[in-house]
């Protein structure tokens, strides 16, 4: 895609409805300026990986990708633009886009894809050649299987610029609802309960089963230690008495 630009000094104040921009390469560095609706409009069909042809009036043209845009937040409109010079037929990194197909067999069984790496680095063997986006089927995968970058099929020439064991796509087991989070919460406090002393295990099981909330169970349990040597020792007190009045 064409682009058109006016040549500027870095100081230079811009024309109204322009933005600065700059390319660069190990070589060199130009900045310029573009029409910010024209930039704007062209880098929605083109995206990062997109390939433009930069022509500044009176002066060269060249090949360049989009290395970063800077966005008003607020207006979401772009202010500056770095571009990266490329050479045509020299292989260059790009980060490609990663997007996924298909419903994979995890995600019938209730788990959720999770695309780990959403845009992976690889080397295209010249700008012309730049794939605008990475593919996954992830129809097979099962919950807790995945895919790394070794195993998504590369344009022909294109090559990983990123470890192969590098996981880009997962399927997660299902999401636990907040009910079952609370459950697993409980029931490890329970057991920590009852590892510690603090609940016996017949009231862990009352609250396990929904029978007595923590706090009762363990008010209970409270009860039960303190009640249980007043009570032995009352019933020894009796004895005694009573074996005192056989004596007697």
């Amino acid at each position: 895609m064409e682009l058109t630009a006016q040549p500027r000094t870095s100081q230079q104040k811009l024309a109204e409805g322009m933005i600065p921009a700059v390319a660069y390469n190990k070589e060199k560095n130009v900045s310029f300026a573009l029409d910010r609706k024209a930039f704007d409009r062209a880098f929605r069909q083109q995206s990062t990986t997109g390939l433009f042809d930069i022509t500044i009036e009176g002066g060269e043209t060249f090949p360049a990708l989009v290395k970063t845009v800077q966005m008003d937040k607020r207006k979401r409109a772009p202010i500056h633009v770095d571009f990266y010079m490329v050479t045509y037929g020299q292989p260059v990194e790009v980060h490609v886009p990663v997007h996924t197909s298909g419903k994979s067999q995890g995600e019938i069984e209730g788990g959720l894809v999770d695309i780990v790496v959403h845009a992976l680095n690889i080397v295209a063997p010249g700008p012309r050649r730049i794939p605008s986006e990475l593919t996954v089927d992830v129809t097979k995968l099962g919950i807790g299987d995945h895919v790394t970058a070794g195993d998504i099929k590369l344009p022909e020439g294109c090559t990983l610029a990123v470890a192969p064991d590098l996981v880009v796509v997962s399927v997660l087991p299902p999401r636990l609802t907040e009910e079952q989070l609370e459950a697993e919460a409980q029931a490890a406090q329970v057991a920590g309960m009852v590892a510690s002393g603090e609940l016996s295990e017949e009231a862990a099981e009352a609250v396990l089963e929904g029978g007595a909330s923590v706090e009762e169970a363990k008010a209970a349990s409270d009860e039960a230690l303190t009640s249980g040597p007043e009570k032995a020792a009352g019933e020894g007190s009796d004895d005694a008495i009573s074996e005192s009045g056989e004596e007697k």
